[in-house]
């Protein structure tokens, strides 16, 4: 059985207008990961991921480069329990 990772990813950079929150939920959603990726007022993307461990390993990988017009200059993770799970992947609204 695989550990389930929970974290919440900050990616600063060129990540808003560049497809940056598809691009996540088509990644997250090929590697069976639950959560929700959303943009945030101050220009950064914030993803909430769970799922197995390896998993998240890989989206978080993915999420340095991101789609092919953005540039990530920073990643930050958060580990830890931090939401009930939710079912599937979605793209929430701005905070």
């Amino acid at each position: 059985m695989s550990v389930i990772a929970q974290v919440i990813v900050t990616v600063q950079g060129r990540v808003q207008g560049v497809g940056y929150r598809a691009a996540c939920v088509d990644r997250a959603r090929l590697l069976g990961l639950r959560g929700w990726v959303r943009n945030r007022r101050d220009g950064a993307v914030e993803a909430f991921l769970a799922g197995p461990e390896p998993n998240v390993l890989s989206m978080r990988e993915w999420m340095w480069e991101g789609p092919d017009n953005a540039l990530v200059t920073q990643l930050e993770v958060v580990t830890g329990e931090h939401e009930v799970l939710v079912h599937g992947f979605e793209i929430r609204p701005t905070v």
